[in-house]
């Protein structure tokens, strides 16, 4: 070691420390975790990158100046976020609250909670006090685990975010928004970045691909074919190894959820809301001990608010005046905000803008919710938008101090404006109202949206506004609606009540959801007793209608055909059961065809009950066809290794392979295409199974049916631009599919595709039936009756396929985000 290095301990952190003293700064070094004046962070090799060198003077002096040289947490926080941001830091903190608690998001002072975001704002900021602020975020809870915000649209100091936290998996994509990576390269709506307005008010040109946005640091494309395949965490922990920062493809909730799990220990992530709610699918998250969330703090305000807040009395006066009433500050520049605030003013808000005085906005919060928002019709100016944003907040602030007035903050750089001027140092999330809206409330009580400015339709104002009215004096724990109706409603048919139908119904549906809106058709009282087997305490609602159902957290709506005996036994055959899990699909099949719900999704039936109940059919899968008037339709089966689609399904052996002929199996195919297609995969690579070993190997083995019944409808898609293979021999296509090669096996029969599924994923596994009006998923698994009733099922397949009920059915008539 130089006499001018020195190396500090890293504590629970392995490795130490080099520091030029000769030059006072932060060298990035292999693989080492560095402490320096509480600033820690894995540093990589000088040639690999450098996003930036922090000075020790330039860090200790930000550290002061944003209140964290001070932040040491308690050993309770498992998991650490940190965004550029306050709209995204808010997205991600509402997708990491779940039933296991709450996360916190913190604006200034030290990290709190088992799940904690920080907004560091700091996108405007110089890339070194970007590092900075990482560095100090990060080191204030060591042993937690990292993930970084980052924007979809790749806005912002991402080298910076990135480079701090040293070895780091990154994925931007953000497929809820249709925000996806393929290459390498990010699209919005299937167009690149670099060929949408998204970055009209930025003083630079939108990078051409993730690498160009991450410049200087080194990085690798982990694609598609890796990320869906067995090989993957090899390879991130390979890039990793080699000083590189992988940046992942990705299409599909699905992939992301792949990179969560196979992201190494130790080694931080880097994405969108799409990898944070991948995260918080993926982590169990400890309960947030008693105490976590803090009454109102005596800390110092932010800001010097004194000089600029408005008479005591005056405020005491607004607070009687305009209780309840909104006032939405628009402090963004996207096209779609102008539509939003129209819409929003022809449901009687009133427009304001920063050069009208306080009375004006008082006078127009009197009679009822007021936009805030820069003069209509002014150009864009990329190089004012903070001095736009501090105006807008600065009237804001004045006019709502010391007042519960409710907030609604589009833009994260006027978002923090406005709650650094009232002294907000914490909100807590309580719900979605669409994707990207967060509902929180602050220390103090007051409820706030934040929406990041790109985000929602053209109703995304007035859906919020809605949301709030009469409910944001004193909400409820935990217990505010979620009324948004931009995401699809889903019929959850209970399944054969005897078995665990009723237990993963719960366990999937306790869990608040921004991407559906579930409604049960079952028995409320069977509903009731697997909540307790399970140990939980939803509320279980019946309604009459679909219409009639509200969605909050903890609510499970039912519409209660009450079929089952009080007495009913767990895991015993009962033609009762039966009978009435025949019933609850007849219904959600009359719901979805009068247009109710846009997609179902099923807990198992046992056919041996269905058919003592003198119900002949195979399955859910013939039945739904039945009830919705189809002729033919198609069972796949989905799992995060793999996805297989059938030819033929519940019949025998002989009988399938009499059945099999090319229009089938073309028709087959093309059914399997489109669901995925929908699903986010747009040219999907299809393998098509052979008949007979080998697929018949040239004539060796059969009758040449793989010549007669499927080679002349692969010849047929080909030519219609289907990426359909084969014949493949079974054993090899779902080997390689395994791997990655292919999007979709499809198989012949019966169990040439339901074996390798169950042994590769059924834990996971989603039975979907594609081909009907509407998207029917369903678990991948019986109904259990030797564990029914005892609080043992594990209901992932049931969340994974109530995931991609939503992700693959429509969203209502009339829907906008």
């Amino acid at each position: 070691m130089r006499r001018n290095e020195r190396r500090e301990s890293a504590g629970s952190r392995p490795g130490g420390v080099i520091v030029d003293l000769s030059r006072q700064c932060v060298s990035h070094v292999d693989v080492a975790w560095v402490t320096v004046t509480r600033v820690a962070c894995f540093a990589q090799e000088a040639g690999a990158f450098r996003a930036s060198c922090v000075t020790l003077d330039t860090a200790n002096d930000i550290l002061r100046r944003s209140d964290r040289s001070a932040m040491i947490s308690d050993d309770r926080v498992a998991l650490h976020a940190v965004a550029d941001d306050l709209s995204g830091a808010a997205e991600v903190a509402s997708l990491l609250t779940t039933r296991s608690g709450s996360a916190t998001l913190v604006l200034a002072g030290q990290p709190r909670g088992a799940v904690c975001v920080t907004d560091l704002d700091a996108r405007h900021l110089p890339a070194e006090e970007v590092s900075a602020r990482v560095l100090a975020a990060v080191s204030a809870t060591p042993g937690a685990r990292v993930l970084v915000k980052i924007d979809s649209l790749l806005r912002g100091p991402l080298a910076a975010l990135v480079g701090a936290v040293g070895p780091v998996v990154v994925a931007p994509a953000l497929p809820a928004l249709d925000r996806v990576v393929a290459g390498g390269v990010v699209t919005v709506d299937g167009r690149p970045l670099a060929e949408v307005p998204a970055w009209a008010a930025e003083a630079r040109q939108a990078p051409t691909t993730v690498a160009a946005a991450l410049s200087p640091l080194r990085t690798t494309v982990i694609p598609l074919a890796t990320i869906r395949s067995p090989e993957l965490p090899a390879a991130l922990r390979a890039a990793v190894a080699a000083g590189l920062v992988p940046v992942c493809d990705a299409t599909t909730d699905t992939d992301l959820d792949a990179i969560v799990v196979a992201a190494p220990d130790g080694v931080a992530l880097a994405g969108s809301g799409g990898v944070a709610a991948a995260l918080g699918r993926a982590m169990a998250l400890p309960h947030a001990a008693e105490g976590d969330r803090p009454t109102t703090p005596h800390d110092e305000p932010l800001t010097d608010w004194d000089a600029t807040a408005p008479d005591k009395a005056l405020t005491r006066t607004l607070a009687a005046s305009y209780p309840g009433h909104p006032l939405i500050v628009v402090g963004t520049a996207e096209a779609v905000a102008r539509e939003q605030v129209r819409r929003l003013i022809a449901e009687g808000a009133t427009e304001v803008t920063p050069g009208d005085a306080d009375e004006q906005v008082i006078e127009a919060l009197r009679g009822g919710a007021a936009v805030l928002r820069p003069t209509p019709g002014a150009a864009v100016d990329p190089t004012r938008s903070r001095a736009i944003s501090a105006s807008l907040a600065t009237l804001a602030a004045r006019v709502v101090a010391g007042t519960d007035t409710p907030l609604v903050l589009t833009g994260g750089e006027t978002a923090r404006r406005v709650l650094d001027a009232l002294g907000v140092r914490a909100l807590h999330p309580i719900d979605s109202v669409h994707h990207g809206a967060v509902r929180s409330r602050t220390d103090d009580g007051r409820l706030v949206v934040t929406r990041p400015g790109s985000f929602g339709g053209p109703d995304s104002l007035t859906s919020i506004v809605a949301a709030l009215r009469g409910e944001w004096t004193h909400p409820t724990e935990g217990m505010s609606p979620m009324t948004s109706t931009n995401t699809p409603l889903i019929a959850v048919t209970m399944g054969d009540g005897a078995g665990v139908g009723p237990e993963v119904v719960v366990g999937a549906l306790v869990e608040p959801r921004d991407d559906c809106r579930p409604v049960v058709v079952g028995d409320a009282a069977r509903l009731r007793a697997a909540a307790g087997v399970l140990g939980l305490s939803p509320e279980i609602v019946t309604v009459e209608r679909v219409a009639d159902a509200e969605f909050t957290p903890g609510r499970i709506n039912v519409i209660d055909l009450g079929l089952l005996p009080a007495d009913l036994p767990w895991g015993t055959l009962s033609s009762v059961a039966g009978h009435a899990a025949y019933e609850y699909v007849r219904v959600a099949a009359e719901l979805a065809l009068a247009g109710d719900v846009q997609g179902i999704c099923t807990a198992p039936l046992n056919k041996e009950a269905l058919h003592a109940a003198g119900h002949r059919y195979p399955g859910h899968t013939e039945m739904l066809a039945h009830f919705c008037g189809i002729d033919e339709v198609s069972m796949m089966l989905s799992t995060p290794t793999v996805r297989v689609i059938h030819v033929t399904t519940h019949i025998g052996l002989v009988d399938a392979v009499n059945r099999i002929e090319p229009g089938l199996v073309e028709r087959t195919v093309r059914r399997g295409h489109d669901a995925l297609a929908r699903a986010g995969i747009p040219n999907p690579r299809i393998g098509v199974c052979g008949i007979n070993p080998h697929a018949g190997e040239n004539g060796l083995f059969g009758y040449g049916e793989e010549e007669e019944k499927i080679v002349p409808a692969i010849e047929k898609l080909r030519a219609d631009g289907i990426d359909a293979r084969g014949p493949l021999p079974a054993d090899t296509a779902f080997f390689v599919a395994g791997r990655g090669d292919y999007d979709l096996v499809v198989a012949m029969y019966h169990d040439q595709g339901h074996a390798p599924v169950k042994v590769l994923g059924i834990d996971a596994g989603v039975n979907i039936t594609v081909g009907l009006p509407v998207i029917r998923t369903s678990v991948d698994h019986g109904t259990a009756f030797d564990i029914a009733g005892t609080g043992k099922v594990d209901v992932r397949s049931m969340i994974e396929a109530l995931r991609q009920a939503a992700q693959m059915s429509p969203r209502p008539a009339g829907a906008t985000s």
